[in-house]
């Protein structure tokens, strides 16, 4: 997916109140942007870091740029978590990921149980739904992790993922890394165990889980390659 018109590049001054975060521009002024993350963004809100932004061009909002991206000397990270959806729905739409290809529709933001899943794949009687998470994360192994932070919702929609084959159809977990500096993918269990316990479950079950690079520039996001996941 290309963004919709360029993207403004200045400097990191800090993020705060989760939603915010305060950008020096390459013209030296000071703006304040939207933060379109709710995790900890360890690995990737470092002071000084360059960051791209984008512009809606709406003089009604409050914070008119949103946080996109950020250089952190080796690769650009996507920081903007609801970019991964689009990104899913995109390589799913097109074949690209050939484990979740060949269904007549790919629908998105569907319900089943208490949850809403982001995609929900369909031929006919033959469904499968995924859930889609951003990773941003690199740990000191050099795998990319998920979650960044304790994550009951996460728990939730894998209880609901293994309720979903328990029904007789396909689930699944797609995982979508947002940089492109690690090697394989993980769980982190010393941040949420409760989660990697849950995962574990779900796999176990039949629920099925896919890990895969994006390929991150100021132009364009897009998944690129299947990356391998080490189970625990």
């Amino acid at each position: 997916m290309k963004f919709d018109s360029p993207l403004l590049f200045g400097r990191l001054i800090k993020r705060y109140k989760r939603f915010l975060a305060d950008v020096e521009l390459e013209d030296g002024s000071v703006i304040t942007a939207h933060c379109p993350n709710t995790g900890r963004m360890t690995t990737c809100a470092e002071p000084g870091w360059r960051v791209a932004l984008s512009d809606s061009r709406n003089p009604k909002r409050k914070y008119r740029f949103t946080w996109e991206l950020v250089h952190n000397g080796r690769c650009w990270i996507c920081v903007n978590t609801g970019r991964a959806n689009a990104m899913a729905a995109e390589a799913v739409t097109n074949g690209i990921i050939p484990e979740l290809a060949g269904y007549a529709e790919v629908l998105r933001e569907q319900t089943f149980g208490n949850s809403r899943f982001d995609l929900l794949l369909r031929s006919g009687d033959d469904l499968c739904y995924v859930e889609v998470k951003s990773v941003t994360l690199l740990v000191g192994d050099g795998c990319y992790a998920f979650p960044d932070a304790v994550t009951e919702r996460g728990r939730k929609h894998l209880n609901e993922l293994m309720e979903v084959v328990r029904e007789g159809h396909r689930a699944a977990m797609l995982y979508v890394i947002s940089r492109s500096d690690g090697t394989a993918f993980r769980v982190a269990d010393e941040i949420d165990p409760q989660y990697a316990a849950a995962l574990t479950a779900a796999l176990d079950v039949g629920v099925e889980a896919y890990a895969w690079r994006a390929d991150v520039s100021p132009e364009e996001i897009r998944l690129c390659e299947p990356v391998t996941i080490r189970r625990a």
